[in-house]
C-alpha cells in the first residue's frame, strides 16, 4: 500500500494542504509561479506551506544566472506586470495583478505614443505606487530583461551614478521612470524575478491582456516623459 502524502501549495489558486494529487493539481496547474511540494506528514507540509523554500529558475538566453534558493513567506505580496506598445513607438499599455493578504487587485492604462520598455516599467511602477510603504517582502514577475536586469543587475544604479551614462559613454533612456524606480526601491524591498512570456503563465498572460487592451483602447493620456523629452 502506497505512503499517504501531504501536498502542500503555498503559490496557487488556493493555498493549502491536500491529501491527493487530482485536488492539488487544480489548484497549480497553469498557475504562473505555483510553489508547492509533498511530505509524508501534515505536520512537515504546514510548516513548509508557511515558509517555503524553492530554487529560482531562470532562462539562460536572458543573461540571469540561477541564485541560491529563495524564500516566500505567506505574507510576501506578488506582483505580475506587463506592456507594450503598438508599433513600439506607438499606441501603448500596462497590466499588473497583485496578490497580496489572500486578495487579488488589477491595474492597466494607456498612453497615445510610448515605448515597450517604458510601458514595463509603468507597470511596475503603478504596483508598487499602489502598494505603498510596507514592510513585507515584495516578489515582483516580469517578462522584461530591461525592468529585470536594470535593478537585479544593478544597471540602473551605474547609469545614476555615471550621471545617468551607460558604459560606452551614451546617455540612457527612460531616466524619469528610473529615478521613480529607484527612489521607490530604497523604501521597501522589492526582488525582481524574470519569467517568459507568452509562454502560459496565468498571470503573466492576465497582465498581457490588460496591456493589450489598454493600447488597443485608443488612448488619449500623454507619457510626458516620451513626448517632451525633447522639448
Amino acid at each position: 500500500m502506497a505512503k499517504k502524502k501531504f501536498y502542500a501549495v503555498a503559490v496557487g489558486r488556493t493555498k493549502g494542504v491536500f491529501t491527493d494529487w487530482t485536488t492539488t493539481e487544480q489548484q497549480v496547474k497553469g498557475f504562473a509561479g505555483a510553489k508547492y511540494k509533498s511530505f509524508p506528514s501534515e505536520k512537515e507540509a504546514l510548516s513548509w506551506m508557511n515558509a517555503p523554500v524553492y530554487e529560482k529558475k531562470t532562462a539562460k538566453t536572458t543573461g540571469h544566472k540561477p541564485t541560491a534558493a529563495i524564500r516566500f513567506s505567506a505574507d510576501d505580496i506578488i506582483i505580475y506586470t506587463d506592456g507594450g506598445s503598438i508599433n513600439n513607438p506607438g499606441p501603448g499599455g500596462y497590466g499588473a495583478v497583485v496578490e497580496r493578504d489572500g486578495g487579488r487587485q488589477e491595474y492597466s492604462g494607456g498612453f497615445r505614443l510610448t515605448t515597450n520598455n517604458r510601458m514595463e516599467m509603468t507597470a511596475a511602477l503603478v504596483a508598487l505606487y499602489e502598494i505603498g510603504a510596507t514592510k513585507q517582502s515584495i516578489h515582483l514577475f516580469s517578462d522584461s530583461s530591461y525592468l529585470v536586469n536594470g535593478v537585479e543587475k544593478g544597471w540602473a544604479r551605474k547609469w545614476q551614478s555615471r550621471g545617468w551614462k551607460k558604459s560606452d559613454g551614451q546617455a540612457a533612456v527612460n531616466i524619469d521612470l528610473w529615478q521613480k524606480l529607484l527612489d521607490l526601491l530604497g523604501t521597501i524591498e522589492v526582488t525582481f524575478h524574470w519569467v517568459k512570456g507568452h509562454a502560459g503563465h496565468e498571470l503573466n498572460e492576465r497582465c498581457d491582456t490588460l496591456a493589450v487592451a489598454a493600447a488597443r483602447n485608443k488612448p488619449t493620456t500623454i507619457d510626458t516623459g516620451y513626448e517632451e523629452r525633447d522639448a
